[in-house]
């Protein structure tokens, strides 16, 4: 038997490491394609080489940024059962590639956020490449340790930290804003705290609507509509705010009517979502009074109602991390690629299409061959999800976005969609908590009754073999006491276990949380001091 669960063993092993080989396989393809496209496309141009080992970097960042980040946008659904990983990763890519190719703007800032001062590199490109290809690998490689750890962290903080230790090495502390990084610090509390707090509210509200009414189908007939209204509002609103900002120019120049602004403001973001929450409303209230005929009054069929609006969401939100995100990828290439091209240091920089493909192709490919491990632990390693929870997540991801820019508060995609899924995880714990105290009461009370009955028949048994003269009910009566002893014994084992697995009863797994909060607040020191080390290499081979 041993041997055969060996051999099973040693199978399931080679067919691990065999997929590894082909995932590894097809990555190093894309990478080498990358860097001989960008090398051949270039030739002729001073220090082309540089510009070629960047692209191979900002592949790398953004194979990473789709192996992570992306998880936060579809892992909730997953989780859900609203989406099989496959579906997941398909929506995914094809939501990501679009957002960066369509949306991702033909400007990027190269610096992300402003973390430093690109004047203090005065006329030295030189130090200035150097620095970006520092920023674009530490980032990479941080975001790469992380995978493997299965903790989802910012990539926003990844490139902040590297372009800040690469920064500093190349121009001392002083090139920091540090203002800047106070808030991107602030936001490691602000984000959770507030994807937390909406995440839970959304839940709550659906569970005191519908799932606590007795008559459930009629409760979610009329309120199940209005969820998925309020969430096509902020998701228009999200999507046209941070998704559209890019090329809202172009889209002003389409729509004549629309204000000549140069990003979206919230008024027209918001108006545009009202209108989409009004048709989907009665579009909405029709579809689910017409499917309340096959609905069961429970909850787990309410649920079922929420699948669509998931899936949409997973998609939505994936074109927004695109449009966004990319930036990670492609910024500091860009900014390496207009220092080249120009010999001179820019804030902002255009794209060439073959770097936007660069980011968007990466994206989606570490997505596809890296991203089930961090689906996984986003959607069902934290707590446990289902449609209710896993929408209110989602709503979570984009209101909190909408607030936090119309106050100037620093967030993280990342952070908020965990914040969210940590949130509705200790609201069941909260709610639950009535229950499982009148659970550990009982059990403390059957665990006091069993040590009462067993000390009772040790104390007879004790009485019994202490007596001198024994007659043969005696001796009946105590091979009849070590007998129940043993079964008092056995029972009494179970109450205790019993009692202790009700103490540990957890709706978020305490490890998971601890690992992914360390990992947060070493993400930006981790990838700046990467960035440094790798800026002194790179600085000491070329000089």
């Amino acid at each position: 038997m041993e041997i055969k669960t060996i051999k099973k063993m040693q199978k399931e092993a080679i067919k691990s490491s065999g997929f590894d080989f082909i995932r590894l396989g097809f990555a190093l393809f894309f990478l080498v394609a990358v860097l001989s496209y960008s090398f051949m496309s270039s030739g002729g141009i001073p220090n082309n080489l540089f510009l070629a080992i960047a692209a191979l970097f900002g592949a790398y960042m953004a194979m990473n940024i789709g192996a992570n980040d992306v998880a936060n946008n579809v892992g909730p659904a997953v989780g859900s059962k609203a989406l099989t990983m496959g579906g997941a990763i398909i929506i995914a890519s094809i939501f990501e590639a679009s957002g960066a190719l369509i949306a991702g703007g033909d400007v990027v800032k190269t610096i992300k956020k402003g973390i430093i001062d690109i004047s203090a590199f005065g006329a030295n490109s030189d130090s200035f490449i150097w620095a970006m290809m520092a920023a674009l690998l530490a980032a990479a490689v941080w975001l790469n340790i992380a995978t493997m750890a299965k903790a989802p962290v910012s990539t926003t903080h990844s490139i902040v930290g590297g372009v800040m230790g690469a920064g500093i090495a190349a121009a001392g502390f002083s090139i920091v804003a540090w203002g800047t990084m106070g808030k991107i610090a602030a936001s490691w509390i602000i984000s959770p705290v507030l994807g937390g707090l909406i995440a839970a509210g959304f839940l709550f509200s659906i569970k005191k609507t519908i799932v606590y009414r007795e008559d459930k189908v009629e409760a979610a007939i009329k309120w199940v509509p209005i969820f998925i209204a309020i969430m096509s509002w902020a998701f228009v609103t999200y999507l046209t705010l941070k998704g559209l900002k890019k090329v809202w120019p172009h889209i002003v120049d389409v729509l004549i009517f629309l204000p000549e602004t140069k990003k979206p403001t919230f008024m027209v973001a918001a108006i545009f979502g009202i209108i989409v929450a009004v048709i989907v409303y009665f579009v909405m209230r029709s579809t689910i009074r017409k499917r309340a005929l096959s609905l069961k009054n429970s909850r787990e069929s309410i649920n079922i109602l929420f699948t669509v609006p998931l899936i949409f969401s997973a998609a939505l939100l994936s074109f927004a991390h695109g449009a966004n995100d990319v930036a990670n990828a492609i910024g500091p290439l860009a900014a390496i690629n207009d220092a080249i091209m120009t010999g001179g240091i820019s804030s902002k920089a255009e794209i060439p299409l073959w770097v936007m493909a660069v980011g968007a192709t990466g994206i989606a490919i570490g997505l596809a061959l890296y991203g089930p491990k961090l689906i996984r632990t986003v959607g069902s390693e934290i707590t446990e999800l289902d449609q209710m929870r896993a929408f209110s997540v989602a709503m979570a991801a984009s209101i909190t976005v909408i607030i936090a820019s119309q106050l100037g508060l620093p967030v993280s995609s990342t952070h908020i969609a965990v914040g969210g899924i940590f949130g509705v995880g200790f609201l069941r714990e909260y709610l639950q908590s009535s229950t499982i105290q009148e659970e550990i009461k009982h059990d403390e009370e059957v665990v006091i009754d069993e040590k009462k009955q067993l000390q009772a028949l040790q104390a007879e048994l004790a009485t019994l073999e202490a007596k001198e003269h024994k007659n043969q009910e005696d001796y009946e009566r105590v091979v009849e006491l070590y007998r129940m002893i043993k079964e008092e014994e056995t029972l009494l084992k179970e109450a205790k276990k019993q009692l202790k697995t009700a103490k540990k009863v957890k709706y978020v797994k305490r490890d998971a949380v601890k690992k992914i909060i360390a990992a947060w607040v070493i993400t930006v020191p981790a990838a700046a001091v990467l960035s440094a080390i790798i800026y002194y290499m790179i600085r000491g081979m070329l000089l």
